[in-house]
C-alpha cells in the first residue's frame, strides 16, 4: 500500500487556488513562493501545484513563511 502523497500549492494569490482546489483537491502545504524551503518541502512522490511556471524558475530570493493545512 502506497502512502498517501503530499499536495503542495506553491505562488497562489488569487483566485486560481480555487480552480486549483477544484481540481487537484485541498493542499496539505501551501507555498506563498518558490524558495529554497518549498524547493526542500517537496518530496519524490509528491505532486506540486504552481500558480505560475514549474519547478525550473528561479527560486526566490527571500524565504516566505508556509501555511502546513494539517495544523489548521
Amino acid at each position: 500500500m502506497l502512502p498517501p502523497r503530499c499536495v503542495h500549492y506553491i505562488g497562489f494569490k488569487d483566485d486560481r487556488y480555487w480552480n486549483a482546489f477544484r481540481i487537484w483537491g485541498g493542499p496539505v502545504m501551501i507555498h506563498r513562493r518558490w524558495d529554497r524551503i518549498a524547493k526542500h518541502d517537496i518530496g519524490p512522490d509528491d505532486m506540486a501545484i504552481f500558480a505560475e511556471g514549474d519547478e525550473h524558475q528561479p527560486l526566490a530570493d527571500y524565504n516566505a513563511t508556509d501555511i502546513d493545512e494539517r495544523w489548521l
